[in-house]
């Protein structure tokens, strides 16, 4: 069978020709089109559900919210395993799928049986989402937003916090290949009314007032038109809230004069941030807000990387003046060290190889076209790495071993060299 091999590709060498330069043409393709990571990506196939609720301790996070969703998950098909954590303010339950499931799907049928958990949570207490589409391996792109140095006084953590949120995520998330940028640092700015017992009791108001008040009291409301031809005029109510003064001026009540109660009689009407439970600073100058990208699962790092910078790029021009993005953990760099290792390690791999060849088989001919099924097995490994969507990585890429790839063809050379000598006998 060998022989025959042998025989027709020396006797048909355009055909073996064409057929190395296809293999040749796919594996550069191939390798320009896989995706590079510096570790494999072995996260499990999993959809996870994420519940904010601030208020309940972990048995009651446990009790109201982690036991009904699991319980509605426990039906899905394909699943391996339902798993959870309740802790203060915050349930996660990962529904594990097997590996051959599209992620897509799973995350249908979770959806679907979301919309029954939500009806078994009592009102108010949480409301239940899907995490993004990442991975254990998905932070790409970590940085800071920050104020340079004579503008310290002029941008403080709770601006540069709504700068991070409103400016420089809200463009980030539309780049493609990024399923979601996560903010931490600074103060989440909110709109407080801290209430005042005495005057709320002087008006014989309680604190539910003030709730209704301020619910109903922020909406538009829409009606008909009036047909003036050749226009028409809409009527519309504005209602939306819109500054500190127009809370302060919703009305609680009327008095039995007829004087209107307002919220700034009974409270006082400021700007306030969440309760946090961390800070972040940087080269100990002070607070500053930090920003994380999560990489779409399944994307390349490397391109994700390219576009984000690009963008941050343009999203650098719309900030405020004195304010500035400062990245300090680029997932590009370090795929282009471990690659660069890896390149490095097969180079060197490949020279002793074929200097090992040329000494053993004692011929530089037959070494030097044993060596040639190198690279030429390692382009057809890109191919099946791409058709079986493998990233390159430190495993995949370092796992190749150059001793098992050119058996083959030294047991060929030697065979053919066998061949050569016994159909022309010296002597």
């Amino acid at each position: 069978m060998l022989d025959k091999i042998i025989r027709f590709s020396i006797d048909h060498k355009l055909i073996i020709g064409l057929f190395t330069l296809a293999l040749i043409g796919c594996g550069a393709y191939s390798l320009s089109r896989l995706p590079i990571d510096a570790v494999p990506d072995i996260t499990n196939n999993q959809v996870q559900v994420i519940t904010l609720t601030p208020s309940l301790a972990a048995p009651e996070v446990e009790r109201l919210i982690t036991f009904p969703i699991e319980q509605t998950m426990a039906s899905v098909p394909e699943t391996e395993e339902v798993r959870s954590i309740s802790r203060f303010g915050l349930s996660v339950v990962t529904i594990v799928f097997h590996e051959d499931v599209d992620i897509y799907w799973a995350r249908q049928q979770v959806g679907e049986r979301l919309n029954e958990a939500k009806t078994l949570i009592p009102a108010n207490v949480g409301n239940p989402e899907l995490a993004p589409i990442s991975t254990g391996l998905g932070e790409i792109y970590q940085y800071t937003v920050h104020a340079k140095k004579g503008y310290e006084n002029k941008y403080d953590a709770m601006s540069l916090r709504s700068i991070q949120d409103w400016y420089v995520r809200r463009q980030l998330i539309g780049t493609p290949g990024v399923a979601e940028v996560n903010s931490w640092g600074g103060f989440l700015k909110q709109y407080e009314v801290a209430v005042e017992p005495e005057k709320l009791r002087s008006y014989n108001l309680s604190v539910s007032d003030i709730f209704a008040a301020l619910e109903k009291n922020n909406q538009n409301t829409g009606g008909a038109y009036i047909d003036k031809k050749p226009t028409a005029l809409f009527i519309r109510s504005e209602g939306l809230i819109n500054s500190l003064d127009d809370i302060g001026k919703i009305v609680i009540k009327n008095t039995s004069g007829g004087t209107p109660v307002l919220i700034r009689d009974v409270a006082e009407v400021r700007f306030g941030y969440a309760n946090r439970y961390g800070a972040l600073t940087r080269n100990g100058e002070g607070e500053a807000v930090g920003g994380l990208v999560m990489m779409l699962k399944g994307e390349n790092s490397n391109e994700v990387v390219k576009r984000v910078q690009e963008r941050i790029t343009q999203i650098q021009k719309t900030l405020p003046e004195g304010v500035v993005i400062d990245p300090f953990l680029v997932r590009s760099e370090l795929v282009g060290r471990a690659i660069g290792t890896v390149t490095q390690n097969l180079v060197e791999g490949a020279l002793i190889v074929i200097f090992v060849l040329v000494v053993f088989l004692g011929n530089w001919r037959a070494g030097l076209i044993t060596a040639s099924v190198i690279p030429l097995a390692m382009l057809f490994a890109f191919t099946l790495m791409k058709f079986f969507n493998v990233s390159g990585n430190l495993m995949s890429l370092g796992a190749i071993d150059f001793g098992l790839i050119v058996d083959g063809a030294v047991i060929i050379v030697e065979l053919r060299c066998i061949i050569s000598a016994y159909e022309n006998p010296v002597g």
